[in-house]
């Protein structure tokens, strides 16, 4: 299994990132190849013993899913030069030297497996946040599981995956784009694995954070609907996604862009629509998670 790792940074975490590089170095089995794409912003010069680091600097921040594919295809088309590719955050960590060749024994012995999630774990108090578990069930971060979704910045995935069914959206910018991406895979018969003994350690966060989080997560919720579900489902999901944004009872401003982000899903092109099989909806509800919610 030849595994390589994209990296996207905004160039804002240079010692973040170098030591993300050297535990992608400590670990142990065959060299990994890493690139490292920078979102509209310069790289610093990142030299790591015993690594081969290939730096992408592009002149504009093209949002998460598109320039996680500029590093995908600097693999080949679709990844091909290599079986696997890990994407970690810039600030992560992968705390344990085996994490490499845990993955490449998950892939190998499961053909029908095309993706891997991580347990982010805080690296001071070891705790997994219970949005950072891809699953409705998430009170025990330490199961492990097959589940309908994973996370962004602490994956594998088989590269045969991303020559099958396409990348991740390149217009989705921020938010959902993980979600797009399995969607498509479990279609096409993948299967989405959590792993609790996969760890990359990430500072605790949240994501309200980013000042457009609330625009574009309603967008692209609406857009995630509009191109993978079967038209039935389509009210469904979004109805009960609503309802769910106002239980939680955001602020007045973040409602409002909240609102703002859901119209634009409606009125904005959300690419091509490719609903998924009704088998994979059962298949969905079978585990655990029914797209509707």
């Amino acid at each position: 299994m030849r595994l390589g790792a994209v990296v996207l940074t905004m160039g804002n975490r240079p010692e973040e990132l170098r030591a993300l590089l050297d535990s992608v170095a400590k670990q142990d089995g065959d060299p990994i190849e890493v690139v490292v794409v920078g979102n509209g912003s310069p790289l610093p010069e990142l030299m790591v013993p015993d690594l081969t680091v290939r730096t992408i600097e592009l002149p504009e921040n093209v949002g998460i899913p598109a320039g996680r594919n500029v590093g995908i295809e600097a693999f080949g088309p679709g990844g091909r030069d290599v079986d696997v590719l890990l994407f970690l955050d810039d600030d992560g960590l992968l705390p344990n030297t085996d994490t490499a060749e845990l993955c490449r024994e998950a892939f190998a012995a499961d053909p029908e497996l095309g993706i891997v999630s991580f347990r982010i774990a805080d690296p001071d108090t070891g705790v997994t946040q219970r949005r950072h578990v891809p699953r409705l069930r998430a009170s025990d971060p330490m199961r492990s599981s097959r589940v309908t979704t994973f996370l962004g910045g602490a994956n594998a995935v088989r590269t045969a995956v991303l020559q099958q069914v396409g990348g991740l959206p390149d217009d989705f910018f921020y938010a959902h784009e993980e979600t797009d991406l399995a969607w498509r895979a479990l279609d096409a018969g993948w299967m989405i694995d959590y792993r609790s003994d996969l760890v990359l350690f990430h500072p605790t966060t949240a994501p309200s954070r980013h000042a457009v989080y609330h625009r574009m997560v309603a967008r692209n919720r609406v857009w995630l609907a509009r191109r993978n579900l079967p038209l039935p489902l389509v009210p469904l999901y979004l109805g009960v996604w609503l309802l769910l944004t106002l239980v939680r009872r955001p602020s007045g401003p973040a409602l409002r862009a909240w609102f703002g982000g859901f119209a634009e899903g409606w009125r904005s092109p959300c690419g091509p629509r490719r609903p998924m099989k009704w088998r994979t909806v059962w298949r969905l509800t079978r585990l655990g998670r029914p797209p509707i919610i």
